[in-house]
């Protein structure tokens, strides 16, 4: 029973492993995908701002687009921000489920193995009393 358990416990935990490594490569790859978007988005940035940073007066453009393009940068920086915290508190919260569940399935094999343990007790008691009569 200990063996079984013990390899319950490690298949248990080599689930919550590759969850987790999952939920690492999710996270990476959607950092990754935001990164991407946020270089395309401020590289079409500068280039507009490059245009009409030539049709216009340098000095007041250049000072209102740059004043945008930290606005847009601010804007993927917070949204990126958001997307890990969403993350991480889903990895938390799936990471406090799977322990849940795991103290859950321990507290139902301790249950089945006190009640095996009371049982092979009272036999063995019995046992002693027949043996006991029989003397």
């Amino acid at each position: 029973h200990e063996r079984e358990h013990d390899r319950e416990i490690s298949e248990q935990a080599a689930k919550h492993s590759e969850e987790m490594e999952k939920l690492r490569a999710q996270l990476e790859q959607e950092q990754r995908h935001l990164l991407d978007e946020l270089q395309q988005q401020m590289a079409a940035t500068h280039r507009a701002e490059h245009e009409q940073a030539q049709l216009q007066s340098q000095t007041l453009h250049s000072l209102e687009l740059e004043a945008l393009r930290l606005t847009l940068n601010n804007m993927h920086t917070s949204q990126l921000e958001l997307t890990q915290s969403n993350l991480r508190k889903e990895k938390e919260t799936a990471l406090m489920e799977l322990r849940e569940m795991l103290n859950d399935r321990h507290a139902q094999e301790v249950a089945i193995l006190q009640s095996r343990h009371q049982l092979e007790w009272e036999k063995i008691k019995e046992q002693c009393l027949k043996e006991k009569e029989d003397l």
